[in-house]
């Protein structure tokens, strides 16, 4: 999840406002006495093309005039807060709060329905991904996936952890005679890109259903939600209110060292303090299960940032007001399930 990685266009929406309000006085030039004694502005946006020396001189008001069209941008409208990475915050955090109470709900009822829900929320990664791609000339075949994707889980859940193998690589058979149709131009790159989608979404998250499987499952992928949303949020405040030294700068420019340090100390505690609470765990695994969540989180937000970045989008989708694509939520989620289960099973090994 990624608060803070786009709030660049929001700049480049402010410099096009800079330049058209500069722009507005052309008209000017027309009139040449007014160029014997100006008035400052006219003057300079009136001499255009008297040379090299005049249109850098017109460049300068225009930066002095950009200036309230940037403050202008930064709240387009009245009563709507948006955030420094351009989204609207009080939006964004209802729709998460009423994610996290559909996963609640489903979580601590039946747990079988928390599949379901994150069944819809798959199939939506799904089309947006499949999208993506097709944006950029490649076919990736979603029915396959998704129907794949559904046995990994169903096999996960019900059945066993042989089971979900079979069912992984009888997926890949699927996609490999699902392209032959298409002819062989481009067949590679569509199969290739057809097997890092099912990696990528339904295997990633069937390590979700295996925290899930046991007695205990509610309050483990309950501590696994807590633990990425800490990271999130550690990251996007200590980011906004202290960030200055870039961490990946051609990746993802907006995130710091100082977004990373408070998403560190914000996983550190909640592990410490809930896997006690949740789960009878000791206070120095839940730190290392913070550790290892923190830094999967990050790898994941940082993943997607440089697969929209390779394939030039903003968002994976829009379909979350004030977030984005349902990838651009679950993009930390998703690489943290297998180390988070790993470590739940090392720790809580006999338990359930």
């Amino acid at each position: 999840m990624d608060f803070g990685d786009w709030s660049g266009d929001a700049g480049g929406m402010r410099q096009r406002s800079a330049l058209s309000a500069g722009d507005v006085p052309e008209r000017d030039a027309r009139h040449p006495a007014d160029h014997d004694a100006p008035q400052p502005d006219r003057r300079l946006a009136g001499e255009e093309g008297q040379g090299p020396g005049a249109r850098g001189m017109r460049q300068r008001p225009n930066q002095d005039e950009g200036e309230p069209a940037k403050q202008a941008g930064e709240s387009p409208k009245q009563g709507v807060t948006p955030s420094r990475s351009g989204r609207n915050l009080p939006v964004a955090a209802g729709v998460g709060l009423l994610l996290g109470g559909l996963a609640l709900l489903t979580l601590f009822t039946v747990k079988a329905t928390f599949l379901a829900f994150m069944a819809v929320a798959a199939a939506v990664a799904l089309w947006e991904m499949s999208r993506a791609l097709g944006s950029r000339g490649i076919g990736a075949p979603v029915i396959p996936i998704a129907l794949g994707g559904a046995a990994l889980w169903a096999c996960e859940y019900w059945v066993s952890n042989r089971a979900v193998l079979a069912a992984l690589v009888i997926t890949v058979v699927v996609i490999l005679a699902w392209r032959l149709p298409g002819g062989t131009d481009g067949y590679l790159r569509d199969v290739m890109a057809g097997i890092f989608v099912l990696v990528y979404v339904p295997l990633l998250a069937v390590f979700i259903v295996a925290m899930l499987a046991p007695a205990d499952g509610a309050r483990r992928v309950l501590l696994f939600i807590i633990l990425t949303i800490c990271s999130d949020i550690g990251g996007y405040f200590a980011g906004s209110l202290l960030g200055k030294h870039p961490m990946a700068q051609v990746i993802s420019p907006n995130k710091t060292w100082e977004g990373l340090t408070g998403s560190v100390l914000a996983c550190l505690a909640a592990g410490a303090i809930l896997l006690p609470v949740l789960l009878g765990g000791h206070v120095w695994q839940g730190v290392l299960i913070g550790a290892g969540a923190v830094s999967s989180a990050t790898l994941g937000d940082l993943t997607e940032s440089a697969i929209k970045r390779d394939l030039k989008i903003k968002d994976m989708g829009s379909v979350l007001p004030g977030h984005g694509g349902i990838l651009d939520r679950i993009d930390s989620l998703l690489v943290s399930a297998p180390v988070t289960w790993l470590l739940l099973a090392v720790f809580l090994h006999g338990s359930s």
